[in-house]
């Protein structure tokens, strides 16, 4: 055989070596890149938790021990946003000399880098997020100072009905049967609580009308909530374009930011700041304790922040409410320990309507994560 075709034949085979190896290290990498996304996704859905069952139990603890300030509730709920700072510095510093060494998440799936809106359109974005989310908070603090704490945290499982529906609009949602019916238990679950009467009626006419009024307001949060879980997801998947954790922490500070700004100034334009200090003074548990348990929700809620908005980043808004109403179950029973609520036969149906609403859903999720992989080895094998 003379040179060259010896050299051609040489060159063949690195080549075919050369897109073997290829394959393979590809093959790896889709390996570790979803058990990667399982490890994430678990540490998020841990932090959504944890964070929402122990806030809002604080949070309960403060109304009961003498605070019956609706503003400043929501200002904790949003202000504990700068223990997250170094936290952000620490990625993006990680993202830029990750990209400084050629790994980069940041393109979309034609290898293009998507452009990023202007600081003017973020900014707008983020102060709008901001102002549901202050109201928001503002609502449920309402909700949650009026309601036993099982009952409001069952009728906040409605956001995941919410959310939902606008979804729909949206994100392109589909209505499988299972999602169908897990929406019609969650809605059906928060009707039977408006029959509830042990909550409503046990101090007469005055208690009465602050259930109701907790009732509305907590229904209303719920549905801004998974208004905003919606807009979130679509922010991400339609303005922002990137893929690295440094662009949940954005949303999550600047959103908070802005937040805070709106319930600091419902704070003071409501007069409620007159009267904090008289609050720590009289605040059952002390003034230590007083400071301790805002300072805690604050923290509680930030934690909550990061999984709830990185589940949205990582799967989808629904996904990310389903999960907070996974701890359905959590915080009823532990303020019948707690704060000694009362579990009726109403609350029990309730809770295993959500819980069965909730298990819908994630089945579902299954389903659809089960066909996608199929798929994916699939068109995988066709394109060897």
């Amino acid at each position: 055989m003379d040179q060259p075709a010896q050299i051609q034949l040489q060159v063949l085979g690195d080549q075919h070596h050369n897109e073997a190896n290829k394959e393979e290290t590809m093959k790896q990498s889709s390996k570790t890149g979803h058990w990667w996304w399982w490890v994430k996704v678990s540490l998020y859905t841990m932090s959504v938790l944890l964070g929402q069952s122990v806030a809002v139990l604080l949070g309960r603890l403060y109304f009961l021990k003498g605070g019956s300030s609706n503003w400043l509730s929501s200002v904790v709920q949003v202000g504990g946003f700068p223990i997250l700072i170094p936290f952000y510095l620490l990625t993006t510093t990680t993202t830029t000399t990750a990209a400084a060494g050629g790994v980069d998440h940041d393109h979309d799936d034609h290898g293009a880098k998507p452009p990023l809106p202007s600081p003017h359109t973020l900014t707008a974005i983020y102060a709008l997020l901001g102002l549901v989310v202050g109201f928001a908070c503002w609502l449920y603090s309402v909700g949650l100072q009026n309601l036993p704490v099982s009952t409001y945290t069952l009728l906040s499982a409605s956001q995941l009905a919410f959310n939902s529906f606008f979804s729909y609009f949206i994100n392109g949602q589909k209505f499988t049967p299972f999602v169908v019916n897990s929406l019609v238990l969650l809605t059906v679950s928060s009707v039977l609580l408006v029959f509830n009467d042990d909550d409503s009626s046990a101090a007469g006419p005055t208690s009465r009308v602050k259930y109701v009024t907790g009732f509305l307001c907590t229904l209303a949060a719920s549905a801004l909530f998974g208004l905003l879980m919606s807009a979130t997801q679509y922010v991400f998947t339609s303005v922002i374009k990137r893929r690295t954790f440094k662009y949940v922490m954005d949303m999550i500070i600047y959103q908070n930011l802005f937040a805070s700004l709106v319930t600091v100034v419902g704070l003071f334009a409501s007069g409620e700041w007159k009267g904090i200090g008289r609050e720590m003074e009289g605040y059952g548990l002390g003034t230590t304790s007083y400071l301790m348990t805002l300072i805690w929700i604050a923290v509680f809620w930030q934690l909550f922040s990061i999984g709830a908005v990185g589940l949205i980043f990582e799967v989808s808004s629904l996904f990310s409410n389903s999960i907070s109403v996974v701890g359905l179950p959590i915080v009823p029973i532990a303020a019948i320990f707690f704060f000694h609520d009362k579990m009726s036969g109403v609350k029990g149906i309730s809770m295993v309507l959500a819980i069965w609403g909730f298990v819908s859903y994630v089945y579902q999720f299954y389903v659809d994560d089960k066909n996608s992989r199929v798929v994916k080895k699939a068109v995988d094998e066709t394109s060897r």
